[in-house]
């Protein structure tokens, strides 16, 4: 046998003693992670891992699903505008949000009930976010109380809540954030009654999910799930717990919650928590410049941008569409924020360019809790932050302090006009 057939056979021998191993490393969360390489690759994943009603759960939105798809599709309308022969070498993604520095401009958003996407849920993305040197706003609806993720995740934290009936509950809540030392209240503002998601429906999903025969055979195809859901479940809104008449179990708190959003909230309301809470307030769900107007008349510090991710109110604008006029309307008097649509780095540029401070980032990374837990969030957010880096590089901003409207140029015929730029290049 010569040298080459020798070589040949040493190298196969030794490929066969290793396939196993080599198949378990290929077949790891670590590694299918790691074969992701953009936020749909994420999503896809999480969509193989999780049951269908979960899933549905988490990526649906409100009716026919308009507006959820404006809120990506509106992005890509917008064009970046490149400068050359601009030092690049290092990229700077720095900032700050109401004064208060971040390593990159991308918070984790708002969302609830993620637990149920994965047992670590609302924990994992926020040690996510925190590690990566910014700001994770926790949800009233979330799976994880305030203590719980002050124990878990004790970086930089905000706290979302509603101002609903029960005043007693949001002044408590308001007292146990201030306990907790989350640096601002965000003020959700777009839920006087719920809206309808048709994918829930058609699922018969219910908190906590309901048990039929099409859940149980989703369940044994994915052990994995059904494993972590059975022996850490987080099915219930962690920080109602003991009201509602001392409900605790699932089903009571939800349906407590459930009627406690209150349709006549005004800003006679925001007024009200303005006096209960003296740090920085913020006010989600603005979509018109003169809400933006109001909310900066009533003392607010920040305004986000938000449709709620399309869960809402269906065929309104998309966020990245408001954002322009909102931005005009503040005037600079308080800080804006973007939420919804992002999935790309690039993404978080154009909002830069168009005058926001920071983005808010939900799904994509519940998308990575779903597939991979605490990594699987860690791997989004690894993503977006990689991306745009390289779209800043690309584009010629080396800080972003650099991004500004001469970065876009003209949205495509048929986009929305509010999407088209106030400035031209530079």
């Amino acid at each position: 046998m010569n040298q080459f057939a020798q070589l040949v056979g040493r190298q196969l021998a030794a490929d066969v003693r290793s396939l196993p191993a080599r198949l378990r490393a290929a077949l790891s969360g670590q590694a299918r992670l790691a074969r992701c390489q953009n936020i749909a690759d994420v999503r896809a994943l999480a969509r193989r891992v999780v049951p269908d009603a979960v899933f549905d759960f988490v990526d649906g939105a409100a009716n026919d699903e308009v507006t959820a798809g404006r809120n990506q599709s509106d992005f890509a309308a917008l064009q970046l505008h490149p400068r050359v022969l601009v030092d690049v070498e290092q990229v700077d993604l720095s900032t700050t949000v109401l004064g208060q520095p971040v390593a990159l401009p991308l918070l984790g958003a708002p969302t609830g009930l993620t637990g149920l996407i994965h047992h670590r849920g609302e924990a994992a993305i926020a040690r996510a976010v925190q590690a990566a040197g910014s700001i994770y706003v926790l949800s009233a609806m979330a799976s994880y109380s305030i203590e719980e993720i002050a124990r878990e995740a004790p970086g930089p934290t905000w706290f979302q809540l509603y101002v609903w009936r029960d005043r007693g509950l949001v002044r408590e809540l308001v007292g146990r954030a201030r306990a907790a030392g989350h640096g601002a209240l965000v003020l959700t503002v777009d839920v006087p009654r719920a809206a309808v998601r048709e994918r829930d429906r058609r699922n018969g999903f219910g908190i906590p999910p309901r048990l039929t025969l099409r859940s149980l055979g989703q369940g044994m195809v994915r052990p994995r799930w059904s494993a972590g859901f059975v022996r850490h479940p987080r099915m219930s809104i962690a920080n109602a717990a003991g009201h509602g008449g001392g409900a605790r179990d699932a089903v009571s708190l939800t349906e407590y919650i459930n009627s406690q959003f209150d349709p006549t909230l005004s800003w006679h309301d925001v007024a009200w928590l303005r006096e209960e809470w003296s740090g920085p307030l913020l006010i989600k769900g603005i979509l018109h410049p003169e809400d933006a107007v109001q909310a900066v008349s009533a003392g607010v510090d920040g305004v986000i941008v938000s449709n709620h991710g399309g869960r809402q109110l269906d065929h309104a604008p998309s966020a990245i569409s408001a954002l322009p006029r909102v931005v005009e309307a503040v005037g600079g008097r308080a800080e804006v924020l973007l939420d919804g649509g992002v999935r790309r780095g690039a993404d978080v540029l154009k909002a830069l360019a168009l005058g926001a401070r920071a983005c808010l980032v939900g799904r994509p990374l519940v998308y990575g809790v779903g597939a991979g837990g605490d990594a699987g969030a860690e791997r989004a957010l690894t993503i977006l932050r990689d991306e745009l880096s390289i779209a800043m590089a690309l584009a010629g901003c080396p800080a972003v302090a650099d991004v500004d409207g001469g970065r876009l140029v003209g949205a495509p015929a048929g986009a929305p006009a509010s999407l088209q730029p106030t400035g031209g290049p530079t």
